[in-house]
């Protein structure tokens, strides 16, 4: 891109066009253009290597207002953010969490722990259109752009832990 980088488009298209999801697709297996990229708003990451039909599958995630992150980035987002964010804090996690409803936090419990739409829908007995509906609740009342901020919350706020 001839004048701008990845990051600094993403950043552009995401001041410019909020509703917009970015899915950054590059030959760059570094950390530090992955972390660039989710910071400037984009909503995936993804390897040029990656095969045709994950590719196609990861577009169609993004659209679906859904996250998708390169499994290697993903293991290293987990390993450099825990050990700084801030200690879990009870008030703050009641505050956050109190706009939702009891069902909002049953399905941003699930988030958070890694689980798509699909296995949520299952695991909770609701059809898969529900969870969308309810995820796309969760981020508008926690002002969450997508749901990798919304895992990172859960673990910010104790929620969720390694392992968990």
């Amino acid at each position: 891109m001839p004048g701008i980088d990845g990051i600094r488009a993403t950043q552009d298209l995401a001041a410019r066009l909020p509703r917009t999801r970015v899915l950054v697709l590059t030959t760059y297996d570094l950390d530090e253009f992955a972390f660039g990229a989710l910071q400037a708003g984009a909503a995936g990451f993804l390897l040029k290597n990656t095969r045709p039909a994950e590719l196609v599958a990861a577009i169609r995630t993004v659209a679906t207002g859904d996250a998708v992150v390169a499994p290697r980035i993903t293991a290293t987002l987990i390993e450099v953010a825990l050990p700084h964010l801030a200690p879990p804090d009870a008030g703050a996690r009641e505050g956050a969490l109190s706009a939702l409803t009891e069902r909002e936090r049953d399905v941003f419990l699930q988030v958070a722990r890694g689980l798509t739409n699909s296995e949520i829908a299952q695991t909770l007995h609701l059809s898969e259109s529900t969870v969308k509906a309810h995820f796309g609740r969760i981020l508008v009342k926690l002002d969450l752009p997508s749901r990798v901020q919304a895992v990172i919350l859960a673990y910010e706020l104790g929620i969720v832990s390694p392992g968990s």
